[in-house]
């Protein structure tokens, strides 16, 4: 006995001339397809974007040995630039006066004041630096530290689509009446890695800053002022990473996309079909 493979088919096919078109049809299908290819055109741009996702867990990113690059633009417009230095120190001992390595000064405001930009490098333990006139060959008569932070970052560049404060003090203005007043910041360092779709790392650290500021005087004279950056690391890191949508769960939400419609519009299509043909009957005097 031969068995006939056409009767597993589960698409039985109607006649074409056993349909009957409607112009209630036609629209319905023209709206489905219209509905069915935005639907497909959102999804596919959610499939090709790509989102960053964020995640804590308590690291020290990086081996202990490794340092932590630093980069400081700040003018100071009432400080010449002949007084202007950067000091360095730790708690793992260093100690360093007047730092100029990677360092550039330009004269601002006819030369009264100054823009000072560096690039060095700290280790991996609380300590400060400081903006001070400590490493001069002589002291001025008033040392006004008022100053502009245009920028100060630790660690490389993240891009600019990554949330959170990597330059915080970005645009921080800090005037003061007292032109023999100190200024504190007290920073909060953050570790943050951000890894791309194709596993490049990038490492940064953001942190967060309080600001004081205050004159210090000893006998009946002002001590030499400074600008301090206090920093401490925190055991919490914060790593970033790009996620796509999986290319398994696209196909499955288009194959819902296009049965869910054809199955919503089919239903809707048969509503009205029957409706309109019972009102069809009924007007002609058919209904029982």
């Amino acid at each position: 006995m031969k068995f006939d493979v056409k009767r597993l088919d589960i698409y039985r096919k109607v006649p074409k001339d056993l349909t009957q078109p409607t112009v209630t049809g036609a629209i319905i299908s023209v709206c489905c397809v219209t509905f069915m290819c935005l639907m497909f055109l959102s999804e596919f741009l959610r499939f090709m974007s790509v989102d960053v996702v964020s995640e804590l867990f308590v690291d020290s990113p990086g081996s202990i040995e490794e340092r932590i690059t630093v980069f400081i633009n700040i003018s100071l417009p009432k400080l010449k630039c002949e007084f202007v230095g950067l000091d360095i120190q730790d708690d793992s001992g260093r100690h360093e006066v007047g730092f100029i390595e990677n360092t550039n000064k330009r004269p601002i405001n006819k030369g009264e004041g100054c823009n000072f930009e560096s690039t060095f490098y700290v280790n991996k333990v609380p300590g400060n630096f400081h903006i001070s006139t400590h490493s001069a060959g002589s002291q001025p008569t008033s040392a006004d530290f008022g100053h502009h932070i245009h920028s100060l970052r630790f660690g490389s560049l993240m891009p600019s689509h990554i949330p959170g404060n990597f330059d915080t003090l970005n645009g921080r203005t800090k005037v003061d009446q007292n032109e023999w007043a100190s200024h504190d910041y007290i920073m909060k360092v953050v570790p943050s890695v951000y890894e791309n779709y194709h596993g490049r790392v990038s490492l940064a650290y953001q942190y967060t800053y309080a600001h004081k500021s205050y004159a210090s005087i000893v006998g009946n004279r002002f001590m030499t002022p400074a600008i301090w950056f206090k920093y401490d690391l925190t055991p919490i890191t914060i790593k970033y990473h790009e996620k796509s949508l999986p290319f398994y769960a696209f196909l499955t939400t288009v194959c819902a996309i296009v049965g869910g419609t054809f199955t919503v519009a089919g239903i809707i299509d048969s509503f009205i079909f029957t409706a309109s043909e019972i009102f069809r009957k009924f007007e002609l005097g058919k209904l029982n």
